[in-house]
């Protein structure tokens, strides 16, 4: 790594490559480059880069290779876990595409568009939207998230069981390699059979690879309509039968399941005023959302099969049915408030966790009794996007046992052939928790992909492995 004199005359050098506006000394004019979502990481960058064309990367890659300089990649900053916080005191630089916000292409015959890394998401969302299609990556942060920092983290959300995660939805990348070297990889192709998919190598890489400096993405037909339900269960017995029949009923207009609890519910009447929208208290909470780009009524009439059937074989105890309108987004707004009302409630410990879909109901009923054994007085608020087995396992009340906590769910999750990390990422936060699900031979062969790519180390020193 680099030592004082070489960053001097790093940063001398970058200032020359970038002018003066392009490289932030620290301070108040930094600040917004090197938040920390979660206020947990401290962040002390030797500078902030700012970089205003993917020419301008390259080129500041190539100094901070020459003199060892350590870089992370900084694009939204909404990141939970670490990945785009400096580390140390002053010996890394951030890098920000933030000024690489250009849409450069919306091709409409081909489903696709070109935008650069640092757009934010609803920016490219309405770009598809004026030709009447869609970039179907949903996240609670899209209006402040950059399409780089979803690319680099692979990001999930409420839409992955229809589209998939952001690796499904990235056609070609341009990115530049830690020596500076340019890769120009923006491809349109769906099938493309020639050896190994080097851009999926960077998907998902948290910027320990190389710098994301635009992708070309793949769009869908626009949804025109909405049908959304919010059923009341009996209990976490019924989620695996209601995954298989909403899959049935639904097919691929099935769009998004998200899950809840009482807790939560509580939570959210106790914190943000929310209101029951039952008559009477349940255990759990099943959200679904069905999508088409035509014929809303046969929507609507998928939907109240669906929900009929649910009832009738007692998988649901009650159901309040909503087609395009505000209760449909009064019912997303109780999902989406969670995060907010454990914020104001304290905080929690998270935990982000997968496991197979078969086995879902099982581990968080057995995942919920063991935490609650072994760490008394915690509450556990488990929600998440269901219909791809994600769940987020948050424990409120653990203060000083937070550290026993992670790892107590983490072994739980290692049990059930689960990830400790179903969409946010390793970063800095997960990095010692990576080892719970992925053997030593794994963790070698992501270590020699790094060597290959980045041998000097520079990229994100730090970060994703442990």
């Amino acid at each position: 790594m680099s030592d004082g004199t070489a960053l001097a005359r790093g940063l001398a050098q970058l200032r020359g490559v970038l002018g003066e506006r392009g490289v932030l000394d620290p301070g108040a004019a930094a600040a917004g480059f090197v938040r920390d979502e979660r206020g947990l990481l401290p962040a002390r960058p030797a500078a902030v880069l700012r970089p205003r064309s993917t020419a301008e990367v390259a080129a500041a890659l190539r100094v901070c290779a020459e003199h060892r300089i350590p870089v992370v990649p900084f694009a939204g900053g909404t990141g939970l876990v670490g990945g785009a916080i400096p580390l140390g005191d002053r010996t890394q630089v951030v890098l920000s595409v933030r000024a690489l916000d250009r849409i450069r292409e919306v091709d409409p015959a081909d489903f696709s568009l070109t935008a650069e890394a640092g757009c934010v998401l609803t920016d490219v969302q309405r770009a598809a939207e004026e030709h009447g299609l869609a970039f179907p990556l949903r996240l609670a942060s899209e209006g402040s998230a950059r399409l780089g920092g979803a690319i680099a983290t692979n990001a999930g959300g409420s839409n992955v069981l229809r589209y998939g995660m952001t690796r499904e939805l990235v056609l070609g990348l341009e990115a530049v390699l830690p020596d500076g070297r340019i890769w120009h990889g923006l491809r349109r192709l769906r099938k493309d059979n020639t050896g190994y998919d080097l851009k999926q190598l960077l998907i998902g890489s948290e910027g320990t690879l190389g710098v994301v400096t635009a992708a070309t993405v793949r769009l869908v037909p626009r949804a025109r309509h909405h049908a959304v339900a919010l059923l009341a269960l009996p209990g976490l017995d019924a989620v695996t039968a209601l995954l298989a029949l909403a899959r049935e009923v639904l097919a691929d207009r099935l769009t998004a399941l998200e899950l809840f609890s009482r807790t939560g519910l509580d939570l959210l009447t106790r914190q943000l005023g929310a209101r029951d929208p039952f008559a009477r208290p349940h255990p759990r909470y099943l959200l679904v959302e069905a999508t088409g780009t035509r014929d809303p009524v046969g929507l609507a009439d998928q939907l109240r099969e669906f929900l009929a059937e649910a009832l009738e074989r007692g998988l649901a105890a009650d159901a309040l049915p909503a087609l395009d309108g505000p209760q449909a987004r009064a019912f997303w707004a109780l999902r989406e408030g969670l995060p907010e009302a454990e914020k104001r409630a304290g905080g929690a410990v998270k935990h982000d966790v997968g496991v197979p879909l078969g086995a879902l109901a099982e581990f968080v009923a057995a995942a919920e009794e063991q935490v609650a054994r072994a760490f008394p007085g915690t509450v556990v608020n488990a929600f998440g996007h269901v219909g791809d087995g994600n769940v987020h396992f948050n424990v409120l009340g653990a203060g000083e046992r937070a550290a026993e906590v992670s790892a107590a769910v983490y072994r739980l999750v290692a049990q059930w052939e689960g990830t400790v990390s179903a969409e946010h990422g390793i970063g800095v936060l997960k990095r010692d928790a990576l080892a719970y699900t992925r053997d030593p031979l794994e963790l070698e062969l992501l270590r020699t992909v790094k060597q290959a790519l980045d041998p000097l180390g520079i990229m994100n020193p730090g970060k994703l492995l442990p």
